[in-house]
């Protein structure tokens, strides 16, 4: 090899050694949002990707993928590369679609970076209307079928509902993509009642428009305003599949990328910023599980999601 080949060769490789030890992250990070703006799950990636950026230094767009419960925000996620550019939410609703006989993605094709927010899920009612109690909808469902409000078949919404049928209580899920439109379902008239979370609809029930009539959760909300408000477990309803939002990568991405991600999310966690948001939302204070524990609580979540279908048949 000539002398000005082999000086060609040096300015190559050392323009090239730059860019394969290049710092993590040195460009902005898509965090895919699958479902609509204005939703929960919207709220908590816009809540995030602020302080987050501050730590890692780039921004993260938030990009909405909305569609199919969910799966063509995963599908987006799951065909980019496995590079720690692109996170998304994972929500309940999403992976109790993994209890499916032929679920469209498998737990070994993600990996959580941690679970960020938990949620009591309950059924709402239109306040004005005739239904006070969980006592009043069982004896309403004995005289006609209602319908119910839900993110989509196949979600956690659907199970419970599902599962409630079973117990004779007549119920119909009736599914809404986009989360304003589910919100306002029952104020509408297009739902009898709503299945949703404390957080994404207290701007409706702070100002006296919904009423909660049964929580989906193993114990007594632990927030004052909902005190009074029954619980699954104590009304002999073996059904609580509480919401939570995970956030995550590609499975395959660098264990680097990996940790410093989950490192953010770690600081997210802990700052008075995310405390108060958790709070504003009327969720559990103790949401956060790192990315070691997350595993474990969503494999447990899926068996009983599994559990409840079985029940249902």
């Amino acid at each position: 090899m000539s002398t000005i080949a082999k000086t060609l060769c040096t300015v190559a490789l050392g323009a090239l050694l730059p860019l394969a030890h290049a710092a993590y992250p040195d460009h902005p990070i898509n965090f895919i949002v699958p479902w609509g703006a204005g939703g929960g799950a919207d709220l908590l990636a816009r809540t995030s990707s602020k302080i987050m950026e501050k730590g890692l230094g780039v921004s993260l767009p938030v990009i909405n993928v909305p569609g199919a419960d969910g799966m063509v925000g995963m599908t987006k996620l799951l065909t980019s590369p496995a590079d720690g550019y692109s996170v998304a939410i994972l929500i309940g609703d999403t992976y109790a679609l993994l209890s499916r006989k032929n679920p469209p993605f498998t737990l070994d094709q993600i990996i959580p970076l941690a679970i960020m927010i938990q949620q009591p899920s309950g059924y709402w009612v239109d306040a004005k209307g005739p239904w006070k109690t969980w006592d009043d909808v069982v004896a309403a469902a004995k005289k006609k079928s209602l319908t119910v409000g839900v993110t989509g078949f196949g979600s956690a919404d659907d199970i419970t509902t599902r599962y409630l049928k079973s117990k004779g209580i007549d119920l119909q899920s009736v599914p809404f993509a986009n989360p304003g439109m589910r919100y306002s379902s029952i104020l509408g008239g297009n739902a009898d009642i709503l299945y949703e979370q404390t957080g994404d609809v207290r701007s409706y029930f702070d100002s006296g428009k919904m009423r909660p009539l049964i929580f989906f959760y193993p114990h007594r909300v632990q927030i004052p305003v909902f005190a009074n408000v029954p619980v699954s477990k104590e009304l002999g309803f073996d059904v609580t599949l509480p919401q939570f939002r995970a956030i995550v990568v590609r499975a395959g991405t660098p264990p680097d990328r990996v940790k410093k991600l989950a490192d953010a999310l770690k600081e997210v966690a802990g700052t008075a910023e995310f405390k108060a948001y958790l709070a504003q939302q009327y969720a559990d204070p103790d949401s956060y599980i790192d990315g070691q524990n997350a595993p474990a609580f969503m494999q447990s979540w899926l068996k009983q999601a599994e559990d409840t279908i079985a029940k249902s048949h």
